[in-house]
């Protein structure tokens, strides 16, 4: 097997780039072929960056709160715990945009002009929760993540609440598939749709789960924790390269990391604020935890470190999205990235 191109690599901070200004929570990022990237943006939209560099806002409103960037603490609490909040973003199969709204407690769908509409706000006769992420896969399934059902999100966080959920939409029905997470975020698929990969925020850690097939609809089964069982932070996006390596952002202590096909985890960019980082950790493992403490432990580069997406004309280059920044910092990948399901399709 060939030697994984990741091993001894770290992303050198004076090769680091970026794109974009004045976003306003570009928790998320899809990129496309042409290089076009649209952000999530918490305005109550996207932002959409052609790749000369130029962007504008696309949303039916504009949600004035986060312009404020002087806010305090207990008014960025407020600004990530209500009012709409666009974050997971996949393409839909004719080009739309799927958004899992963390603050509006529903899935969405947006046309690139603009036109949004709520696809679902419910499920099993219940509030759908807080809707972290969306993903869609080559047999136009859409999966979404629930964190939890608890609101403010924070008190989740915070004491480790185990109420999150995976979903799946189906046949037009839209059903539960797993549950018991600590606060789920992001998910991935391995390069043959074999294994779901999961984001366990507050597990700390990854866990995943085989899809079988059957005649009621896509099932998962034989969860098992992949890598480490304590990933040292807090996971929030997550990503495969061609090699298979998963890349994982670490939220608040702002790290990025690598786990190997084998769990090996791998360290690539360390931007975490030491002290504010353990602190964090310290509280946390004894449900002590704070939206100050949480709000006090964040980087530079990427404020709160959220997402990784592969793009560039040969899926090389690695952008990096972010609960706190304006702008979106981005660098060369020695692997390519892993083709998501909408990347062949005709971009605009």
């Amino acid at each position: 097997m060939a030697s994984n191109p990741l091993r001894g690599f770290t992303v050198e901070r004076n090769q680091i780039k970026t794109i974009g200004q004045d976003l306003q929570r570009p928790e998320c990022i899809l990129a496309e072929a042409d290089g076009t990237l649209w952000a999530a943006d918490a305005r109550g939209g996207v932002t959409r960056i052609a790749a000369d560099g130029s962007q504008r806002f696309i949303g039916q409103h504009a949600d004035p709160r986060f312009a404020d960037t002087a806010a305090s603490s207990a008014e960025l609490e407020h600004k990530f715990t209500s009012g709409t909040l666009p974050n997971g973003l996949a393409f839909a199969a004719n080009g739309d945009i799927l958004i899992s709204n963390f603050g509006t407690d529903c899935l969405e769908v947006m046309t690139r002009g603009g036109e949004t509409r709520v696809l679902f706000d419910a499920i099993d006769g219940q509030p759908i929760g807080k809707v972290n992420f969306v993903l869609r896969d080559s047999r136009d399934r859409v999966w979404i993540t629930v964190s939890t059902r608890v609101n403010p999100w924070t008190q989740a966080a915070s004491s480790r609440v185990r109420d999150g959920y995976i979903a799946v939409l189906e046949r037009g029905v839209l059903r539960v598939v797993a549950e018991g997470f600590y606060f789920t975020n992001e998910i991935r698929l391995d390069a043959r749709e074999e294994w779901l990969y999961i984001a366990e925020t507050t597990g700390p850690r990854i866990t995943r789960m085989r899809l079988i097939e059957g005649a009621q609809g896509v099932q998962l089964t034989e969860r098992e924790v992949f890598g480490p069982s304590h990933l040292g932070g807090y996971p929030d996006g997550i990503a495969f390269d061609a090699f298979g390596n998963l890349w994982c952002t670490l939220v608040m202590v702002d790290q990025l990391i690598a786990l190997t096909p084998e769990g090996d985890k791998l360290l690539l960019l360390d931007d975490g604020d030491p002290a504010a980082s353990k602190n964090l950790l310290e509280r946390m493992a004894a449900g002590t935890v704070t939206a100050e403490a949480m709000l006090a432990a964040r980087g530079t580069l990427a404020p709160w470190m959220a997402s990784i997406t592969f793009g560039g004309p040969d899926l090389c280059t690695v952008y990096v999205g972010s609960l706190m920044g304006t702008t979106i910092p981005y660098f060369t990948s020695p692997v390519a990235g892993l083709p998501m399901v909408h990347w062949k399709q005709r971009s605009s």
